[in-house]
C-alpha cells in the first residue's frame, strides 16, 4: 500500500503551473507563425527561385539549367547601367520634390489645420481610392501637347528653360524626363506626407512655446526643434518614396519614351518579351542589392540607425 501511494504521486520537482507557463511562453511564437509562413511562401521561396534562375543558362526552347554562370550579373550590369543610373536619378529627384511639397503640407495639417485636419487627411489619401494606372493615365492627359498645362508653360517661357536644361523637348512635356518625374512625384507623394504627419503630430506643442519663451525666432525654432524631432518621419518618407520609385516602370512606360526607360522597364521586358529569365533575375538582384546598400548608408548618415 505504501509503495502504491508513492507511485501515484507526481514527481516532487514538477510544478502544476509548469505546463501553463510553457504554453504562455510559446503563445507569441504561435501568433508569429502565420506571418512567418507567409514570408517563407511568398518572399523567401521566390527569392531563392530567382537566385537559382540568375545563374542558369539555356533558352526557352531548350530549357534552362543551373550552370552557376555568374557572368550574367556582369553582362547585365555593363549593358544596362544607363537605365540603373537613370532610375536612381529619377527616383532621387522625385523624392526631393515629394519632400519639398509634402513637408509644408504635413506641417500645416499637424499644427495649423485645426478642425480641417481630418478633411485634409482624407484629401491626402484620396488618390489611393483610384488605380495607380488610372492616375498615371490622367497625367498623360494633363501633360498632353495641346493641353492647358503645356500652353501655360509655353506662354510663360518655362518650356524654353526646361528645354535648355534637357528635361523637355521643344514645346512638349510628354515623352520627356520631366513628365516621368512629375508622374513619380504625384503617385508617391502620399507616401511622403503620411510618415511626416505622423512624426510631426507627435511633437509636443509646448516645445515650440518654450523656444518662443527663449526668444527663438520661428525659423530658429523650426531648425533647432521641429525638423530634428521630425527626422524619423523624413527618413521613413524618403525610403517609402525612393525605394518603389526606383523600381517603377509604369510612369516611364506611359509618360516617357524609349529614351526615358528605367530599369523596371528593362526587367519587365526581359521577363515578358525577350524571355531572357537569367538576365531579368540578375537585374532584379542587382537592383535589390544597390537599393539595400544605398538605404543602409542613408540611414546611418541620417543618424537613425535604430531603423536598420
Amino acid at each position: 500500500m505504501a509503495l502504491t501511494g508513492i507511485r501515484d504521486q507526481p514527481p516532487a520537482d514538477v510544478s502544476p503551473a509548469t505546463e501553463p507557463t510553457r504554453r504562455r511562453k510559446l503563445t507569441p511564437y504561435w501568433l508569429l507563425l502565420p506571418g512567418i509562413l507567409w514570408l517563407l511562401v511568398f518572399f523567401a521561396a521566390p527569392l531563392v527561385y530567382q537566385a537559382s534562375t540568375s545563374v542558369q543558362t539555356g533558352s526557352l526552347e531548350e530549357g534552362f539549367r543551373v550552370t552557376w554562370h555568374l557572368a550574367t550579373y556582369w553582362d547585365a550590369l555593363t549593358e544596362y547601367y544607363p537605365q540603373f543610373l537613370r532610375s536612381v536619378a529619377y527616383a532621387a529627384t522625385a523624392t526631393v520634390l515629394c519632400l519639398a511639397l509634402g513637408y509644408p503640407l504635413a506641417y500645416l495639417i499637424a499644427f495649423r489645420a485645426g478642425r480641417w485636419r481630418n478633411v485634409l487627411m482624407v484629401l491626402v489619401i484620396a488618390p489611393f481610392f483610384t488605380s495607380f494606372l488610372i492616375r498615371t493615365l490622367a497625367w498623360k492627359t494633363i501633360l498632353s501637347d495641346g493641353g492647358p498645362v503645356v500652353s501655360a508653360l509655353g506662354a510663360l517661357h518655362i518650356l524654353d528653360l526646361t528645354d535648355a536644361l534637357g528635361v523637355t523637348e521643344g514645346q512638349r512635356v510628354l515623352a520627356t524626363p520631366l513628365a516621368v518625374v512629375c508622374g513619380l512625384t504625384y503617385n508617391f507623394l502620399p507616401f511622403m506626407i503620411l510618415p511626416l504627419y505622423t512624426s510631426l503630430e507627435r511633437i509636443d506643442p509646448r516645445l515650440h512655446e518654450a523656444a518662443g519663451d527663449l526668444y527663438a525666432r520661428p525659423l530658429t525654432t523650426f531648425r533647432k526643434v521641429t525638423f530634428p524631432l521630425s527626422m524619423p518621419g523624413v527618413v521613413a518618407g524618403t525610403l517609402l518614396t525612393f525605394i518603389p520609385a526606383t523600381g517603377d516602370y509604369i510612369n516611364a512606360e506611359l509618360l516617357g519614351s524609349t529614351d526615358q526607360k528605367m530599369i523596371g522597364n528593362v526587367i519587365q521586358s526581359q521577363f515578358l518579351r525577350v524571355l531572357d529569365y537569367p538576365t531579368a533575375a540578375a537585374l532584379s538582384f542587382i537592383l535589390m542589392a544597390a537599393i539595400l546598400a544605398m538605404v543602409t548608408v542613408y540611414i546611418r548618415k541620417s543618424g537613425t540607425e535604430d531603423l536598420v
